[in-house]
């Protein structure tokens, strides 16, 4: 069996974790370290080490990833005003744990490249 990670562990609930939605496809929570007011990682429940590694059998995870993204934009009251979704692929592009994952950012003005910013708020 292939080692589990921090991801894994969160589904399956046995580390704890602000867990704000969860289905047999899908869980969210919250980042431990928020870069928005609002910042929440969707998550499939399918160990998917990296976007490099989905295959056309992961199509509707993907499309359901980026619909529970935005249904939780949504019940949070940040869809109207917008909110930023984002996939980090690999090392360089700063993808920290082997399973993929969407970042939902808002509550906020963002800056370029997700995060707050002062600027962005005048």
């Amino acid at each position: 069996m292939a080692e589990q990670t921090l991801f894994t562990k969160i589904i399956n609930h046995e580390i704890p974790a602000d867990i704000r939605y969860q289905d047999d496809d899908v869980t969210v929570f919250a980042d431990i370290n928020p870069r928005a007011k609002v910042h929440l990682l969707v998550v499939p429940t399918k160990a998917i080490a990296s976007i490099n590694d989905l295959t056309d059998d992961d199509a509707l995870l993907v499309g359901k990833l980026v619909l529970t993204a935005k249904k939780m934009a949504e019940d949070l009251g940040i869809a109207a005003d917008g909110y930023r979704l984002i996939f980090n692929v690999g090392r360089h592009g700063g993808q920290a744990v082997p399973h993929i994952h969407l970042h939902l950012l808002g509550g906020e003005p963002l800056g370029f490249g997700g995060f707050a910013t002062k600027a962005a708020s005048k």
